[in-house]
């Protein structure tokens, strides 16, 4: 029965044919021409946005480029991958969705589902690296103490090493990149996994290392990174000024770091789940315009980091000049102090030579 089962199985992802070898033109839309039109004027709409807010956060940090600590470097480096989702991918989607179809074929596509998953996979290991590196450098102290600037420029380098292997594997002949099923975008082949043993492994190696391990490594410090927080905030308030900024400062850069995660996990969950459901679900059970949303919504999490990272940092100023006024106020009076007391020893000095003279 066992042998009878599996011959079925393997008939059956024999005879399984993706949705864009059913028909003809696979890079045909299969929405509405309307829909097509909200969709390109959403994606324009989230292409500029993203652009002139990643641009923004680059050109601000190249000024002061000497200055930046390793995790803002690793800021810098979102802000990179973010920039380039929407400088090389989203004109191609956005033409295509104006144009009805996808316009530039199988290369095209190849080229835009490689784009995608490469910056989309080095701006997720780019977060995994930062809440490792606030994990350790919130609850292991005396790890701040050895790290340089130089250590994060190793680290960015095996980020873009990570996601140029994964997202050039399908090219070595073990996966591939595909059209949507919508037809007017492209994305790894999902589909591979209804086909064979050997796509089901690949889609499941690239679930794992891609998504689930990063994600993990994610929610594990922050939520260590949270327990230890509320552990040792009354610690900190007995340390004195120096000290207490320098906590502060991290404190900012880890509610950066979070809110970005966040964004970015609320933006990719939905067309992850897609994905899978796709990938091991029921063939071809996944509805055309269902597929859509999540797609588009993904995509938007570009927008999301400089606007997360605009507001902390406002937020931050602003507590940081509050900080400077007290700190002023504190230093104008014992500026007031040493003023009274050296005046005070100037004007029983010069006593006291009158009284020899």
């Amino acid at each position: 029965m066992n042998g009878m089962a599996s011959d079925h199985n393997t008939s059956s992802q024999e005879e399984y044919l993706p949705h864009y070898l059913q028909k003809e033109d696979p890079f045909a839309s299969k929405l509405s021409r309307e829909a097509d039109i909200v969709a390109g004027f959403y994606l324009t709409v989230i292409g500029i946005l993203s652009t002139l807010g990643n641009g923004y956060v680059i050109f601000m940090s190249s000024k002061r480029k000497k200055k930046l600590r390793p995790a803002e470097i690793m800021t810098v480096n979102l802000a990179v991958c973010d920039l380039g989702i929407s400088v090389v991918g989203k004109p191609f989607s956005i033409i295509s969705f104006f144009s009805h179809r996808w316009v530039f074929g199988w290369m095209g596509c190849r080229w835009y589902g490689w784009a995608g998953f490469f910056f989309g996979c080095g701006s997720l290991i780019t977060m995994t690296a930062v809440s490792l590196d606030r994990y350790l450098k919130i609850c292991h102290l005396s790890y701040g103490t050895w790290l340089k600037r130089h250590h994060a420029f190793i680290c960015l380098a095996i980020i873009w090493a990570y996601a140029t292997f994964w997202a050039t594997v399908p090219f070595a002949g073990v996966g591939s990149y595909a059209p949507e099923p919508f037809g007017t975008s492209c994305t790894l082949d999902w589909w591979l996994a209804q086909a064979s043993v050997a796509g089901q492994a690949f889609i499941l190696s690239i679930l794992f290392f891609c998504l689930l391990f990063p994600t993990a490594v994610i929610v594990f410090s922050y939520v260590k990174i949270i327990l230890k927080v509320k552990s040792s905030t009354k610690e900190v308030a007995h340390y004195d000024t120096r000290i207490q900024n320098s906590h502060i400062l991290e404190m900012k850069l880890t509610k950066v770091a979070m809110l970005i995660c966040a964004g970015f996990l609320i933006a990719w969950i939905p067309y992850a789940v897609v994905s899978v459901w796709s990938a091991f679900g029921q063939p071809d059970s996944v509805p055309i315009q269902f597929s859509v949303v999540p797609t588009l919504l993904a995509k938007s999490a570009a927008m999301y980091n400089p606007i997360i990272y605009q507001v902390i940092d406002c937020k931050f100023a602003c507590c940081q000049s509050g900080g400077l006024k007290t700190l002023q106020k504190k230093s104008s009076l014992k500026k007031s102090r040493m003023y009274t007391i050296s005046a005070h020893r100037d004007s029983t000095a010069m006593n006291e030579t009158q009284l020899e003279v």
